[in-house]
C-alpha cells in the first residue's frame, strides 16, 4: 500500500511538471518593444505637424530608390506602364511619370479613365486592365467632354476577354459611330479568364477584322502573376519561378505567332504586347514578344509583395493612426472579475489602446507586439488594440500599420501624406473612392 502511494505521488509530480512545461510552452511571450528610430521620428513629426487622424503615408525616399531600381531593369525594347489602381493619386502618378519617363497607364476602374483623360489630355496611353461591361464603356462616352484634347479612339485600349465581349464592343462602336482600340486578353496560365484557345482567338480576331474599322486590334494582354508564386517542389524557389515564367512566355508566344501568321493585316502597326506585374517584372529581358511591362504595387511594396523577386524593393507604405485612450490591463464587460487573467496569461494584453478608426487591410508593425483585441470584436470607428507595457506609448502617440495591398486602401483617407527624412513633406489628394 505504501509503495502504491509513493508511485501515485511520483505520477502526480510528473503530471504537475508536464503541466508546468506545457504552460511554459504555450504561454504567450512578451513581444512588445518601443518604436524603432525610423518610426519614432515619424511619430514625433506626426504629433507636431500631422492632422490628428488616421493617414496613409508614402515614404518618398524609399519610393525614389524603388523607382531607380525599376528604371534600371525595364529598358528598351521594353517599356514601362504605371498600374494606376495601385498608386491612385494624380500627383503621385505624375511624379512617377516624370521619374520613369513613361506616359502609359493601366487602368482598372471606368471613372479613373475619365479622371485621367481630364487631367492629362492628349499626352497619355491607357490600357484597360480588365474587361469593362459595355454599359461602363457607354457611360464613359456619355460623360466624355474632349475639352483637354484627349482622343479615346487613339488613346484608350479597351480589353476584350472573349469573342462575345468583342462583339459587344463592335455593336457599341457602331451605335455611337466611333472607333475603338481593342486589346485581347489571353490566358497564359493564370486561368482567371481571357482567350484560352486558338479557336476563340480566331473568332475574336475575325470579329475585329470584319468590323470595318470600328474596332482596331491594338495587341495582347497576358497576365503572368501566377509564375511568381510557383511552388518549389523539386528545385529552388527562384528556379521554379523561372521555369513557370518560361512556360507562360511560351504560351504567350504561341498566341502571338498564331495570330500574326493568320491575320497579318492586323499586325502592320505598332502593337502593345503587355504582360508582367510587380511579382514578375524582373524576369523580362526583351527577348520575347512582350514589349510592355506593368508595375504598380511593387513601388510602395505592401506586405503581399514580400516576395523573393522583390527582395531589393523597400516597403514605403504605412497607415498611421493616433491613440485616443490608454488603459491598464484588459477589462471585458460582464467579465470584470476575471479580466486580470487576460494580462496575467498574456503579457501582450497589459495595455489597452483605443485608436482612431481601425479594421484596415493592414497589420500592426510599430510599436512591436501590438495585436487586435478579438474579445471585443471589430470596430472601424474606434478599434481596440492590446500591447505589453514595453510598447511605451501613450495617448496621442501614433500606431503604425503596414497594408497588405496598396490598391483600395490608398483611396480611403482622402489624401496621402508624403514623408522625407522622417518628416511630413507634403499631402497629395487621392482618387475618389
Amino acid at each position: 500500500m505504501k509503495h502504491i502511494k509513493i508511485r501515485r505521488r511520483y505520477v502526480l509530480i510528473a503530471i504537475g511538471i508536464a503541466v508546468i512545461m506545457l504552460i511554459a510552452v504555450i504561454k504567450p511571450s512578451d513581444r512588445g518593444a518601443s518604436y524603432t528610430r525610423y518610426f519614432a521620428a515619424l511619430n514625433a513629426d506626426l504629433k507636431k505637424e500631422g492632422p490628428g487622424r488616421p493617414v496613409i503615408l508614402v515614404d518618398m525616399d524609399r519610393l525614389d530608390r524603388n523607382l531607380a531600381l525599376l528604371t534600371s531593369l525595364i529598358k528598351p525594347p521594353l517599356s514601362y506602364r504605371i498600374v494606376v489602381k495601385s498608386l491612385p493619386s494624380v500627383r503621385l502618378v505624375r511624379y512617377i511619370m516624370e521619374k520613369t519617363g513613361t506616359k502609359k497607364f493601366m487602368v482598372f476602374h471606368q471613372p479613373d479613365v475619365s479622371l485621367l483623360a481630364e487631367e492629362f489630355g492628349g499626352d497619355i496611353d491607357i490600357l484597360l486592365g480588365k474587361p469593362m461591361p459595355a454599359s461602363a464603356v457607354r457611360e464613359f462616352y456619355r460623360g466624355f467632354t474632349g475639352r483637354t484634347g484627349f482622343n479615346p479612339a487613339a488613346q484608350v485600349q479597351w480589353l476584350a476577354d472573349t469573342p462575345a465581349r468583342v462583339n459587344q464592343y463592335r455593336s457599341l462602336a457602331a451605335e455611337r459611330n466611333i472607333s475603338m482600340k481593342i486589346s485581347v486578353e489571353i490566358d497564359v496560365g493564370l486561368h482567371r479568364g481571357g482567350i484560352a484557345t486558338m479557336a476563340d482567338l480566331d473568332e475574336a480576331l475575325d470579329a475585329i477584322a470584319a468590323s470595318g474599322g470600328s474596332l482596331v486590334f491594338s495587341g495582347f494582354m497576358g497576365y503572368d502573376v501566377h509564375a511568381g508564386s510557383a511552388p518549389a517542389v523539386f528545385s529552388g524557389r527562384e528556379r521554379a519561378i523561372r521555369s513557370a515564367f518560361d512556360e507562360t512566355m511560351e504560351r504567350y508566344r504561341a498566341f502571338y505567332d498564331h495570330a500574326k501568321k493568320k491575320y497579318p493585316a492586323l499586325f502592320t502597326g505598332a502593337l502593345t504586347l503587355n504582360s508582367g506585374g510587380s511579382h514578375t517584372y524582373r524576369l523580362f529581358d526583351g527577348t520575347g514578344p512582350v514589349n510592355d511591362i506593368s508595375v504598380g504595387s511593387g513601388l510602395v511594396k505592401p506586405s503581399d509583395f514580400d516576395t523573393v523577386l522583390l527582395k531589393d524593393h523597400e516597403e514605403a507604405l504605412y497607415v498611421a493612426t493616433p491613440v485616443l485612450k490608454k488603459l491598464d490591463g484588459t477589462t471585458i464587460p460582464f467579465l470584470e472579475k476575471l479580466s486580470w487573467l487576460w494580462s496575467a496569461w498574456d503579457p501582450n494584453m497589459q495595455r489597452t489602446y483605443f485608436i482612431y478608426g481601425g479594421e484596415w487591410r493592414a497589420a500592426y508593425c510599430s510599436p512591436s507586439g501590438l495585436q487586435r483585441n478579438s474579445l471585443y470584436g471589430m470596430s472601424t470607428n474606434q478599434a481596440i488594440v492590446n500591447g505589453s507595457a514595453r510598447t511605451g506609448i501613450g495617448v496621442d502617440d501614433y500606431i503604425f500599420l503596414r497594408p497588405t495591398q496598396s490598391e483600395g486602401i490608398m483611396r480611403e483617407f482622402g489624401d496621402i501624406v508624403l514623408v522625407r527624412g522622417g518628416k511630413i513633406a507634403d499631402r497629395w489628394q487621392a482618387f475618389p473612392e
